[in-house]
């Protein structure tokens, strides 16, 4: 029986192997700089997660096997387990798997020079050798509930084999760090096979079990000065102490598995292995870029206190409005989930206030968010055709936003006599493009800002064609009038015909000629005001200056105020952000304007554009696309390391291309 566990297990990792789409160099695998610079992450849908560098040594104060949410404290999450120690002890030999940063470019224990193997998908997996020890070591997190599982396979001893498994707790909110206290509740209940315990009191109980029986030997201890490098280069604190309550020790046989979980809730230990298996089973492939994507894509949505909406980023995103909108197209519709979106769109919409949508927390600052909001229900309208049923459940909103920017609202938002929209106060950043230095926006836009109003237009264009399909004929008479007179006054405002692009802002006299990307959502939008000679104008400029493999840029290189690196503390890195620095989400709306333009015709460059970010999957967020990378060659990336709006806007342009190859072979089946 041992021999075909074990034969079992090899076939496993041959045929994996095989299929794998996202794939790492063995021989790299002791390379520190190699593996320290991949992360892993896996979400469920309460919005929990488990993160580290692929070689499991942590590298953010983000990182760790269990950061849930604790509502009963903060709403936000929190880093419960940090990691796990994993011994394997022989001939009285200890060999000690695990790997940690200390002062001094220290790493210590030294554990991935015993690592051979490193897989990903359909959950990370590492293989150690150690000695005549072969250990395969299977993390997953369970999908319905705040629990993570780690499954260890001796698959093959030639001796007996003892494992200790000691955790590092934390128990503190994601965004700070814990230290030596104490206030620390040493104290622990023995369960089944395990025990229970909580540092502090406000927390849930945190559960760790094994499937066998085990030895749990109790040593309160903390453990100084973990070092957390990514921190340190952000400029952030990035000394941690972490405790640990004790360890767990257990005898292996050769093709035995034992799983470890910790957990929110006691488990039955006979349920561990089936809960595993179950979890890994329903895990859908990742055989090639589309499937890496879409598998990524359900990690942003998240389900919690009845309500749905989308985490922005990871690791430190929460839900932002702008780029919930902007995002739930590509992360719902294009997967064939419109009842996802419907249920996002309705708990964002229970949140408006004043025509606007909380963007960050509870701050309703956002003058593009509610835009954004008829262009994702138009994107929900055009993928089910349910044009009446978007107006009779989302109808009330839409002409609560248009009534509130008209009439004027919060932060200056309000529509001029020539139609288009002014906003904006001092020290207010209120479009996407939002950093603050010392108080100070570093892009403030104050004024007419163009994408705002191309989204302005296409908002009323697409509630006056919902209101015809329905019959409101109250809501027709009151704005029939105004996208023509909005048209006008957007060419006359910011159009240039010597320089062949639009204008960024206009305040009055001042209009800001800085090459931006935001010009682009105009050549995307259903409704344009602009005429195709000149959407073909901005795509042409855009191309030239702003266009990389990774994105576009947020200014022009040939600008005094680029900045082609994102790097340094937090001041220096907002100074860049929307400086040079590139942003992957623009690409979407470059595509979409693009084909729309060119057709058939435009479908290779936009499929090689497409194409081209497939190996970023495997340089820094695993199977994930980054929230920003450098505006410079080699275009490193940076920020957060899976961020929706990426993801989402490279599954719409597939979508895209697949509907114009669809188009194009329909043509040419009809000549």
């Amino acid at each position: 029986m041992e021999n075909q566990i074990s034969d079992s297990v090899k076939m496993d990792e041959k045929a994996s192997v095989k299929k794998a789409f996202i794939q790492f160099d063995k021989k790299q695998l002791v390379n520190l700089q190699y593996v320290l610079s991949r992360e892993l992450l896996r979400t469920n849908k309460r919005g929990t997660y488990a993160s580290s560098t692929i070689i499991g040594c942590n590298t953010r104060k983000y990182h760790g096997l269990l950061v849930a949410p604790q509502p009963q404290i903060d709403n936000d999450l929190h880093v419960l387990l940090s990691s796990v120690d994993e011994t394997v002890l022989q001939r009285d030999a200890e060999f000690h798997l695990a790997i940690h940063k200390f002062p001094g470019g220290v790493f210590h224990p030294k554990g991935h020079k015993y690592v051979t193997d490193f897989s990903f998908d359909p959950v990370p997996t590492w293989t150690y050798a150690v000695g005549g020890v072969i250990l395969k070591k299977e993390i997953i997190l369970l999908s319905e509930m705040d629990c993570v599982m780690i499954r260890y396979t001796l698959v093959d001893a030639h001796s007996p084999t003892t494992l200790r498994l000691m955790p590092f707790l934390a128990f503190r909110n994601y965004h700070s760090l814990s230290k030596a206290n104490t206030y620390a509740n040493k104290k622990f209940t023995e369960i089944s096979n395990g025990v229970k315990l909580r540092l502090y009191n406000g927390y849930s109980e945190l559960a760790m079990q094994t499937s066998k029986a085990a030895e749990y030997v109790s040593v309160p201890d903390w453990h100084y000065n973990f070092e957390y490098p990514l921190e340190q280069e952000r400029g952030y604190d990035f000394k941690e102490d972490l405790f640990t309550p004790g360890y767990f020790e257990f005898s292996m046989k050769k093709g035995e598995q034992v799983i470890f979980s910790a957990s929110l809730e006691e488990l039955a230990p006979r349920r561990l292995k089936a809960l595993f298996q179950s979890e890994e089973d329903n895990r859908v492939p990742r055989n090639n870029f589309e499937e890496s994507l879409a598998g990524t894509a359900k990690q942003f949505v998240v389900q919690r206190e009845k309500k749905t909406e989308v985490v922005a980023g990871y690791h430190w995103f929460g839900r932002w409005g702008r780029d919930t909108f902007i995002s739930l197209p590509g992360l719902t519709l294009v997967t064939e989930k419109p009842e996802l979106c419907k249920a996002v769109l309705a708990t964002m919409a229970s949140q408006m206030k004043n025509g606007l949508f909380p963007n960050m927390g509870n701050a309703y600052n956002s003058v593009d968010a509610p835009l954004w909001f008829f262009w994702a229900l138009q994107q929900y309208s055009l993928f089910t055709g349910q044009e009446e049923s978007v107006w009779k459940n989302f109808g009330p909103k839409m002409r609560s936003v248009l009534d509130a920017y008209r009439g004027g609202t919060d932060y200056n938002i309000h529509m001029q006599e020539n139609g288009l929209i002014y906003a904006g106060v001092q020290g207010h950043a209120l479009t996407w493009m939002d950093a603050v230095v010392d108080g100070k926006p570093v892009t403030p836009r104050i004024g007419m800002p163009v994408e705002i109003n191309a989204l302005w237009y296409n908002a009323i264009c697409f509630a006056l064609h919902l209101a015809h399909k329905s019959g409101d004929q109250k809501f027709i008479d009151q704005w029939i009038d105004l996208p023509p007179i909005i048209a006008a006054s957007f060419v006359r405002t910011f159009w240039d015909e010597k320089r062949g692009y639009l204008a960024d802002v206009v305040d009055g006299d001042h209009k800001d000629w800085s090459v931006r990307p935001n010009q682009v959502i105009v050549t995307s939008l259903p409704y344009s005001p602009v005429e195709d000679s000149m959407k073909a104008a901005v795509l042409l400029k855009v191309q030239n200056e702003l266009l990389t493999p990774r994105g576009l840029r947020t200014l022009s290189p040939k600008d005094p105020a680029y900045k082609g690196t994102y790097f340094g503390d937090q001041k220096t890195r907002d100074r860049a952000y929307h400086q040079g620095t590139v942003w992957p989400w623009l690409t979407g709306h470059f595509a979409e304007g693009y084909l729309k333009l060119h057709g058939k015709n435009g479908i290779p460059f936009i499929r090689h554009l497409y194409e081209g970010f497939a190996p970023t999957l495997m340089e820094h967020g695993m199977s994930s696309i980054s929230e920003i990378y450098d505006g410079d060659p080699p275009h490193r990336a940076e920020g957060a390391i899976s961020q929706a709006w990426s993801v989402a806007e490279l599954l719409r342009i597939n979508y895209l291309l697949n509907k114009y190859t669809k188009q194009k072979k329909s043509a040419n089946s009809s000549l």
